[in-house]
């Protein structure tokens, strides 16, 4: 089985591009607002990335796992997403 799937590896990618971008943006000393922009709409695409490989993970993890596990690895993914 897969685990990440080329549209995850894709996006990630995208993510890169863009941070590469404000990297350049910076190189060029351009305005602070359009710098924090770029960076938010990065900081969006990894933390949506982060929600969907967590959301598959547990939807593999509830088909396939034994069923005495179960609630060990739903409190794990929890975790992942939500941090205390």
């Amino acid at each position: 089985m897969e685990i990440y799937d080329k549209k995850m590896v894709n996006r990630l990618k995208r993510a890169d591009g863009q941070l590469h971008a404000v990297l350049r943006m910076m190189a060029e000393e351009q305005d602070c607002i359009n710098v924090i922009t770029q960076l938010t709409a990065v900081r969006s695409s990894i933390d949506n990335l982060i929600g969907v490989i967590v959301a598959e993970n547990l939807k593999n993890c509830l088909l396939t796992s034994n069923p005495d596990n179960q609630d060990a690895k739903i409190d794990q993914a929890i975790k992942m997403i939500v941090k205390k």
